[in-house]
């Protein structure tokens, strides 16, 4: 459980916005997870690692995705001089759909679903897409209480470096430049 893209979100929304935010950008998060669990039972995960044009596509998408999420939360601190929080104004259904595209739009973790669920499924199988899925419902419900958890520490801890800085906006800017090094950080990976 390692900090990739998916858990800097969260953090970047525990930090700039607040707890429930942080919790739906976990559930975001999680919703993108069975997209790909779906995807991989389906056997459609395999197209994007047959296929360069796909996984480059989407490998593109989700870097520029990563670099408008930062650049949007770099841009929010501007705005922010006279508003101490973000709270409220960011609709959580909003912070739910980024999350979701968070991770549809991650090509390491379509990758991922695609290599980690087959190696537990037997050779053997008679019940088609049902073990893919239910292995991969406990993948989810597991990153789903990690991501809440994370959300939460992230969000204490984000309260206790704002009082220090007595500035917000400090944090989303540290989360822009997080997102934009990320997105950069994909664009130049060689999977």
């Amino acid at each position: 459980m390692a900090p990739g893209t998916d858990k800097m979100y969260i953090i970047g929304s525990s930090l700039s916005m607040d707890k429930r935010a942080g919790m739906v950008s976990a559930l975001g998060i999680s919703a993108g997870c069975m997209v790909h669990t779906i995807l991989a039972a389906l056997g459609l995960s395999v197209i994007l690692s047959n296929s360069q044009a796909a996984f480059q596509t989407m490998k593109y998408l989700g870097a520029g995705y990563l670099i408008f999420l930062g650049i949007k939360s770099w841009m929010r601190t501007q705005k922010q001089e006279t508003v101490t929080r973000q709270v409220g104004q960011t609709k959580l259904s909003r912070v739910f759909f980024q999350g979701l595209l968070t991770n549809v739009l991650n090509p390491k973790a379509a990758l991922f679903f695609l290599a980690f669920l087959p190696q537990f499924i037997s050779t053997n199988n008679h019940y088609g897409a049902l073990p893919f899925l239910a292995l991969g419902f406990t993948f989810v419900t597991t990153a789903t209480i990690w991501g809440i958890l994370l959300s939460q520490i992230s969000f204490h801890f984000g309260q206790k470096a704002n009082q220090k800085l007595k500035k917000g906006s400090v944090m989303e800017r540290i989360s822009g430049i997080i997102f934009i090094g990320l997105g950069i950080n994909l664009l130049k990976s060689n999977f």
